[in-house]
């Protein structure tokens, strides 16, 4: 029996894994693995609390007295909880997790020991990690690389380590991760748009953003998983042919959870909140064997912390119910892939959010005011959202009529359209008339109704206004959100610092300050025109009236990258202060070299099913049949024998040609990439495997799809689709 029909067997006769009892309120132990404000109140004086909070709030850094009560808290906490280890958790620029443990316990003389943990191992820490992709920033033999606290995310357990979340930074103190750059994109957003939201409201005097993402996960059974070269090292089938029965029933979304998922899904929610990670909604996805979770809405910087964190524990708690997860956008072809919606808002210390409508012209003029900035700084750096959310992966989802396209546009619905065309219309570049101000007040005053009465929704977006935030669905399932929320963050602080300043000029020349703002909103509603599109984002014709538009259309990693070493760019960064130009070529360089990486490891597994698996039982096949016509010719007289054996020959020369295609093509993409590996420069390797080595993958996975259905089902050493498609 070969590989597939041992996974195969192994995956039915899977013994469902008990669901552990828990507590039926989740309440009773929500965030018990997180050294929480509630924690932290529990284990230090009042005053000194009170002092940490204060000091948390502010940017400047800890004093080094209070480090070393919360660390002295923080160890004791850990310890009761059966914490042995710490360790500096940061996110560095290969997009995962980091970590490197180490234990409490110090030697205390001879036999003896203490557990130690003071303020200076909290705050900062050297970890090396000399290996991981720097872009240039540092060098391998200078291996100092720092991690700083981030106090703002709290620490947690995992493991009976404890987690401490932190920055990852170079000796030069360039940013190494993602954590960094995401820090002062919401420090420089906070200081612009208080400083705006205070012409509406005096008591607004903190703004920050909030991330609700929604994760798009497949789950297959570890015995397929294995038993598939692909998906072990590249996380998607690069080969299979599309099974009868995919998802075109249109029964598996919200369909009724399969038992082995739910049990998985029932594990996995509970070591979420342990954790204090509010997932909140799980349903059945598109696709079979596809899932989606939801949680509540955070602060932007712990959310991405959240979801760094959830899909190392989906992982663990996977395996435990043999099990394992796939976030590549793509693992399957012919079905739907996965993204992660990042759903953004802006909230305020007062509880407002700042992208939902109020409950009079002023608050909705306040709305107006930040929804309108918001569509204004996508209008500016399209190109710049497409290379945040560019990998591999991504490409095989990007306007494959599953998910949105590679081009960047943004849909508000026909009833906040025609608000802006009605401001468009009623204010001009003059003092408006009584009349028309209190025609333009009452339509205002009308927004709340129109946003949650109207249901207008557009899933074809990769922009999309829906309510009170706006989802950017365009990110890929395997991302981290760093990047994509770096970049709404900055350019929405650099619009609005541009509003604040034309209206400040426009109220100098004694223009009142509603009609400063509403004259400003009107030039950006005009300006914004070619960004806002209602209609399906799938069609050819969108391509078309796109491109006429001026708006990119960028399909392919190495090319949409490119936006960041433009000069525009390079100014957005500099000038906000989030990331330096060497910072930012670092990235361009890292991301280059990703994409490489992945088409090198995706054609060299390709490589290796075709000459050592798919090939090998095409043969054996033929030969088969082979000795089948020898049997007929010996057997037939020779009439018979031609009118009974075309269909064997016809099959043995169809196998002798895909064979031999397969053979030619595998041999041309190990040319061209040996012609790849010899470049230096990331970007011309990354265009290279792009154009020379990437469309050898879809030509042989095309002639093996078409070997797998000619070859006898119990020959074929690949699990199929229909086989790991459907867990039960």
């Amino acid at each position: 029996m070969n590989n597939r029909f041992n996974a195969v067997k192994s995956a039915i006769d899977h013994k469902e894994i008990p669901v552990s009892k828990y507590p039926s309120r989740v309440s009773e132990y929500y965030g018990e693995d997180v050294f929480s404000h509630h924690i932290m109140r529990d284990y230090l004086p009042r005053d000194v609390f009170r002092e940490i909070i204060e000091s948390i709030d502010r940017p400047e850094p800890i004093d080094r007295k209070l480090a070393d009560l919360i660390a002295s808290a923080m160890k004791a906490w850990a310890i009761s909880k059966g914490a042995t280890h710490y360790t500096h958790w940061f996110q560095p620029l290969n997009g995962a997790t980091a970590e490197k443990h180490d234990a409490f316990f110090t030697p205390d003389g001879p036999g003896s020991s203490i557990e130690q943990f003071d303020g200076t191992q909290l705050v900062q820490q050297e970890p090396d990690a000399s290996s991981l992709p720097s872009g240039g920033l540092r060098n391998t033999f200078e291996a100092r690389g720092y991690s700083a606290w981030d106090p703002s995310s709290p620490s947690f357990i995992i493991d009976r380590t404890l987690c401490i979340p932190t920055v990852f930074i170079a000796y030069t103190g360039e940013a190494l991760d993602y954590k960094t750059p995401v820090i002062k994109s919401i420090t420089v957003l906070d200081e612009i748009a208080t400083e705006v939201c205070q012409m509406f409201d005096r008591n607004i005097n903190k703004v920050f953003p909030t991330l609700g993402w929604e994760q798009e996960y497949f789950l297959v059974d570890k015995h397929f998983y294995y038993s598939r070269p692909d998906l072990t090292l590249c996380g998607r089938t690069l080969c299979g042919h599309t099974p009868a029965r995919g998802q075109q029933m249109e029964d598996h979304y919200f369909g009724s959870i399969p038992q082995r998922v739910s049990a998985f899904m029932k594990d996995f929610e509970h070591a979420a909140w342990r954790l204090g990670i509010p997932v909140k909604t799980r349903h059945n996805e598109v696709a079979p064997n596809q899932f989606e979770l939801a949680p509540v809405y955070e602060e932007a910087n712990i959310a991405i912390d959240h979801n760094q964190l959830v899909m190392v524990v989906m992982e663990k708690v996977a395996l435990k119910h043999d099990l394992r997860i796939l976030f590549h956008e793509k693992p399957f072809a012919g079905v739907n892939g996965s993204g992660k919606h990042n759903n953004y808002s802006l909230a305020t210390n007062t509880g407002k959010n700042l992208l939902s409508p109020g409950h009079t012209p002023k608050t909705n003029l306040l709305f107006l005011t930040f929804f309108i900035n918001f569509i204004k700084a996508v209008s500016e750096y399209p190109g710049l959202l497409r290379a945040a959310i560019a990998s591999a992966g991504n490409d095989h989802r990007l306007g494959a009529n599953e998910a949105p396209p590679a081009i960047m546009s943004v849909f508000i619905g026909s009833q906040l359209t025609g608000i802006l065309e009605e401001i468009e219309k009623k204010v001009k570049n003059r003092k408006m008339t009584a009349d028309e101000k209190t025609e333009l007040k009452l339509n205002i005053g009308k927004i709340p109704r129109i946003i949650f009465d109207n249901t207008d929704r557009n899933r074809t977006s990769p922009l999309a206004f829906t309510g009170n935030k706006f989802e950017f669905r365009a990110v890929g399932s395997s991302a981290n959100c760093g990047p994509s929320m770096i970049v709404l963050n900055t350019i929405l602080a650099r619009q609005l610092r541009r509003f604040k300043q034309e209206v400040g000029e426009m109220m100098e020349g004694k223009v009142s300050k509603d009609e400063a703002i509403l004259r400003i909103l009107r030039k950006y509603i005009e300006k914004s025109r070619h960004i806002l599109f209602e209609g399906n984002n799938y069609g050819e014709e969108w391509v078309k009236e796109a491109e006429k538009r001026g708006l990119p259309n960028i399909k392919k990693t190495p090319a949409a990258l490119e936006e960041y070493k433009s000069g525009k760019t390079a100014e957005l960064f500099i000038e906000t202060g989030v990331l330096t130009k060497k910072e930012l070529l670092a990235r361009y360089d890292i991301r280059m070299e990703q994409y490489s990486k992945v088409i090198q490891i995706e054609s060299r597994v390709l490589g290796d099913l075709a000459g050592n698996h798919i090939i090998p039982a095409a043969i054996k096949y033929q030969n088969i049949l082979i000795e089948n016509l020898r049997g007929l010719r010996e057997t037939l007289p020779e009439s018979l024998f031609k009118e009974h054996s075309s269909q064997q020959i016809h099959t043995i020369t169809k196998i002798s040609e895909h064979i031999s295609a397969i053979k030619d093509s595998v041999a041309k993409m190990i040319s061209a990439r040996k012609e790849a590996n010899v470049i230096e420069d990331p970007a011309r390797k990354a265009n290279t495997y792009s154009e020379s080595v990437g469309p050898y993958l879809d030509f042989i996975r095309y002639h093996i799809d078409k070997l797998e259905i000619l070859v006898d089902d119990q020959l074929w050493p690949l699990p199929k689709y229909r086989e790991m498609l459907f867990i039960k």
